[in-house]
């Protein structure tokens, strides 16, 4: 393996993401696995990353001889990214590296045209730009992170630690992987498959037409509510309330409430025991299969999983506040 991994700075990025990249592969691993990764930062001159000031190792011509080039989160998604950059991301991936985008580095990736005709993530506040400018590009906005093989891409902050650790796990282990997440205090593995988040769309305020039925709602879904009780409850047609619950929430009223019940069980599954059977009936799904079915589908794993990795980073963590 080419153990050369090549951070390409530029004006504009963001510290988190280079950050978090250069905590993973930049970490002295000697006594553990041998050989790790050299790190370089790559740039065409001093940059500015946030509002530190960065004096890169050598220029962007390097990314060329890297085994994997990894391209951090840029601020202003809405510019075009450095020309320089764009080009010796081109070139590097026409040289054999393994190329990676964290966050919305994945805005540089499609400028060189290394995500037409395939599938990529980036955050999901971003994802919908990302497919305006570049239809060529399949964004999926729901997933943690996307392996091509040759071109990764993945969502923002956390994401781009769970992609990090998956470069980690594909070139050294599982074991490896997981002793530099027990480092790091977080959990070891997050399946890139995973859902970014889960939508609520709760409106703010009360200056709209549902804002006395969404919490009784909400105090109810133990229950199994019908669109029929909704609207008996808001003293309108199911056809009424279908419209308000399109103008305010974005959904439809059974949608909105299987979203409710997914996070209701999501912070059941992250603080209590409960078995999957109990908190499928303190959520009104019935049963522990309807529960996986809708929770899999929705979140990317199931419920089971979902539990482990959170109670894998809090024993871990012990009494530290994780950000996940």
């Amino acid at each position: 393996m080419n153990r050369t991994l090549a951070l390409a700075a530029a004006n504009g990025m963001l510290p988190f993401e280079l950050g978090i990249a250069y905590e993973v592969f930049g970490a002295d691993m000697s006594g553990v696995v041998d050989p790790w990764y050299d790190v370089l930062i790559c740039g065409s001159g001093p940059v500015r990353v946030g509002r530190f000031r960065l004096e890169p190792d050598c220029g962007l011509g390097r990314l060329a001889r890297a085994g994997t080039v990894i391209v951090p989160a840029l601020a202003d998604v809405d510019a075009e990214p450095p020309a320089d950059l764009i080009d010796a991301v081109r070139a590097a991936h026409e040289s054999g590296a393994r190329v990676v985008s964290l966050c919305t580095g994945a805005f540089v990736l499609a400028a060189a045209g290394l995500l037409d005709g395939l599938r990529a993530t980036t955050h999901w506040a971003h994802a919908e730009s990302l497919a305006d400018r570049y239809p060529r590009v399949e964004v999926d906005p729901g997933v943690l992170y996307v392996d091509n093989g040759s071109v990764l891409t993945s969502a923002g902050k956390s994401a781009a630690m769970d992609l990090c650790l998956h470069l980690v796990r594909c070139d050294h282990g599982a074991a490896i992987a997981n002793t530099v997440a027990r480092r790091l205090v977080v959990p070891p593995h997050r399946a890139g498959g995973q859902a970014q988040f889960v939508t609520a769309p709760v409106p703010r305020g009360d200056n709209h037409p549902l804002a006395d039925l969404l919490p009784w709602a909400m105090q109810r879904l133990d229950r199994p509510l019908s669109v029929q009780d909704l609207a008996r409850e808001a003293h309108m047609s199911s056809r009424n309330l279908g419209r308000h619950f399109a103008a305010v929430t974005g959904s439809t009223p059974l949608q909105w409430l299987l979203t409710q019940r997914i996070r209701r069980a999501q912070e059941l599954l992250e603080t209590t025991d409960d078995g999957v059977g109990v908190i499928a009936a303190a959520v009104g799904m019935g049963t522990a299969t309807t529960l996986r079915r809708h929770f899999n589908r929705t979140v990317g794993v199931p419920p089971d999983a979902y539990r482990r990795t959170f109670r894998s980073a809090s024993r871990r963590g012990h009494s530290h506040d994780l950000t996940q």
